[in-house]
């Protein structure tokens, strides 16, 4: 079913698509953009409001568990109540959240503004690609509509680091909260004209309670357990314990989701080798960057002795790298060569980067040392548009929210494993360090290596998988006539569409 589909649950498509994708792309903007200036001002934060440190990470953890665990379910909300209704709705939630966290004063307050912020993003978020997807139906247009949107992401995060260092040394760090405001106001009185307006089939459609609870509760139990793991490790009662609660929890959505009349996720949607595929990919590629994105960081004010303002300036080539690869050639190569082929270059590059890495030295010099990993971040720019693409390949219309739901929770299970993982490994490999008597900076550097070296053995995961799994798709062969013999309905070629069509996989 197209998006100008007679069908009154369809959405129509406004006049002006391109200010709707500007509207999207804003809200992805601002969701982005928080998540990266809050790091920046938790010093500030931590001294004014009197955050013990274990509470400190609270300000970053509630936000996470709250969006991480909502995704799933906001996206199939939205495809069944009205994608626009869920954007709108969740993008006041956002901007009304980030007020009250500009104006806490007491620990308390700021986390449960962070919580509500998480809620507000969770729905904006979950049903953005499912918009854009309907939006932009012809594929060289959706290509460059996603690598739009691919790009706002990832310079929300690097202009974050900036901005975050900027306002918090300039004026405050309620400012950081502040500067939501006026971008979400903005971005509600655009979208209310120009966002294609949709009905959906209404809750009766898909409305599992129990499926619901099950994925929200299981989601948002093991991004708080995987999110501690730094307090407790990896092999404590809480760990484990906490852990296999969430897997239950799963396991039994999924079981209620193979047997419910109305399930919030119909399992028919994991067949397709897009959707399954590009969310592994997406796992693994997005725990790996962690290491890039926050890891380098570290390793420049912790190492390199770089300040807040001057680590955002640092890492500012790579966000005009990938800009300037998202917006300027990604759409067109796809078109050209395929996603697949797009996607397994910017992988190729992405190993390069965190392989280079690897052997950063301590006293590391800048242009020869770092300027080339920041440009070779431009894989990322390749990257994420082809994945997106093909992890919504495989959505129907009245799914798309689901899909791009699912999409994005796979995007956030996939960092908080990164955070977990790569952060413990570091942390433990310079203790050791220190244990044998090398320098604070030498150690820093060695736990740093080892977090760069594991990240890249996930890149290299990524390829694989992309490689193996996100098959080109087999050309669909003509209806074979109605009194063909058995044997001659299906080619030899066209056996792994005609399998397709039995079971509702795409081969990619």
């Amino acid at each position: 079913m197209s998006a100008t589909s007679s069908d009154p649950t369809s959405p129509r498509v406004p006049p002006s698509r391109h200010l709707a994708l500007g509207v999207i792309a804003t809200g992805m903007l601002m969701v982005i953009l928080d998540g990266s200036i809050v790091t920046v001002a938790m010093p500030a934060i931590q001294s004014d409001l009197r955050f013990s440190p274990a509470g400190l990470s609270w300000v970053v953890n509630a936000y996470l568990i709250a969006f991480g665990g909502l995704l799933l379910l906001a996206g199939r909300i939205g495809d069944l109540i009205g994608r626009k209704r869920v954007f709108l709705t969740g993008t006041a939630v956002f901007t009304a959240a980030s007020l009250l966290a500009a104006v806490a004063t007491s620990p308390a307050t700021l986390i449960a503004a962070r919580f509500l912020q998480g809620v507000g993003s969770a729905m904006a978020s979950a049903v953005s690609l499912g918009i854009l997807v309907t939006l932009f139906t012809e594929p060289a247009e959706r290509s460059k509509a996603i690598a739009v949107f691919s790009f706002t992401g990832a310079a929300g995060a690097s202009i974050g680091q900036v901005l975050g260092g900027l306002l918090t040394d300039a004026l405050s760090w309620h400012w950081i909260f502040l500067i939501n405001l006026p971008i979400g106001l903005l971005t509600l009185a655009v979208a209310l004209p120009v966002l294609p307006a949709d009905r959906g089939p209404g809750l009766a459609a898909g409305a599992d309670v129990l499926g619901a609870l099950l994925v929200t509760a299981g989601l948002m139990l093991g991004i708080y357990t995987v999110v501690k793991v730094a307090d407790y490790g990896w092999t404590a009662a809480h760990t484990l314990g906490l852990g296999a609660v969430s897997i239950l929890l799963i396991a039994l959505f999924l079981v209620r989701q193979a047997t419910a009349r109305t399930p919030l996720m119909p399992l028919r949607i994991l067949r397709s080798r897009g959707v399954a595929g590009a969310n592994l990919v997406q796992l693994l590629m997005v725990a790996a960057l962690f290491s890039f994105q926050v890891l380098v960081a570290l390793y420049l004010r912790n190492v390199g002795g770089y300040d807040a303002t001057r680590t955002g300036l640092a890492m500012l080539p790579a966000a005009l790298a990938i800009g300037a690869v998202s917006l300027g050639v990604s759409a067109r190569l796809s078109a050209r060569f395929g996603d697949r082929a797009v996607l397994l270059t910017g992988l190729a590059l992405l190993t390069g980067v965190l392989g280079l890495l690897i052997r950063v030295p301590v006293h590391a010099r800048y242009l020869p040392d770092l300027l080339p990993v920041m440009l070779l971040a431009a894989g990322f720019g390749l990257a994420l548009p082809a994945l997106t693409s093909l992890g919504m390949s495989g959505a129907k219309e009245d799914e798309a929210g689901l899909v791009s739901g699912l999409f994005n929770t796979t995007q956030q299970i996939g960092m908080a494993l990164g955070v977990a993982v790569l952060s413990t490994l570091a942390a433990s490999r310079t203790d050791a360090l220190l244990a044998r008597g090398k320098g604070r900076a030498e150690a820093l550097t060695g736990g740093y290596h080892l977090a760069f070296a594991v990240g890249t053995g996930l890149i290299v995961a990524a390829f694989v998988v992309a490689f193996t799994v996100l098959r080109r798709p087999a050309r669909k062969l003509p209806a074979a006539p109605r009194n063909a013999e058995p044997h001659d309905a299906i080619t030899p070629e066209g056996e792994d569409m005609a399998m397709s069509n039995a079971t509702g996989v795409v081969p990619r």
